[in-house]
């Protein structure tokens, strides 16, 4: 089976969409600091979003592994158990960082949004779905804010990112 990440890579319909609105680039893997998990696992980072933030896979593996994201402002917190699920986030609710109470009602009222300036986001995200294997049945955005959350909190204490010139933890986006 072919990796999503080549599959992403040959597919450029899909790669706008996670581009915009997904603002997940695969050509920006570097992070802007030198860190490193405090359980001292492996960390690798795969792509970025246009304001400096990275996601990374956690351990050891392939697209499997546990997906961390970092921003440039110090603070980070595992947002998927795998590459096909980060992907499914972004393809339902791109809008997630915008997101504090990680509701449905919030996630609706920014989809109104995104929707108001891309009347075809839909449309578009259903194409990049299907061609990435993820679709047809796409979770709702409800379900896909939930698992963030859920994985966030739950699984994500043993994912904590250290600044490593100064041995300072980055803070958790996601509390619980």
């Amino acid at each position: 089976m072919e990796s999503l990440i080549a599959t992403l890579r040959a597919q450029d319909e899909a790669a706008r969409f996670l581009a915009w609105p997904g603002d997940f680039d695969l050509e920006r893997g570097d992070h802007v600091e030198e860190v490193h998990l405090a359980s001292g696992g492996a960390l690798q980072g795969f792509a970025g979003d246009g304001a400096g933030g990275t996601y990374f896979f956690c351990g050891e593996g392939g697209e499997e592994r546990p997906v961390l994201y970092a921003d440039s402002e110090g603070g980070a917190a595992l947002v998927a158990i795998g590459l096909p699920e980060l992907l499914r986030l972004l393809l339902v609710a791109p809008w997630w960082r915008d997101c504090r109470a990680f509701t449905d009602e919030e996630g609706r009222e920014l989809a109104a949004e995104y929707l108001e300036d891309m009347p075809d986001l839909v449309a578009r995200r259903d194409r990049a779905a299907a061609v990435l294997g993820l679709g047809p049945d796409l979770p709702s955005q409800g379900e896909v804010l939930a698992r963030l959350r859920d994985v966030a909190v739950r699984r994500g204490e043993d994912f904590v990112l250290v600044f490593t010139p100064e041995g300072t933890e980055y803070e958790r986006l996601i509390e619980g």
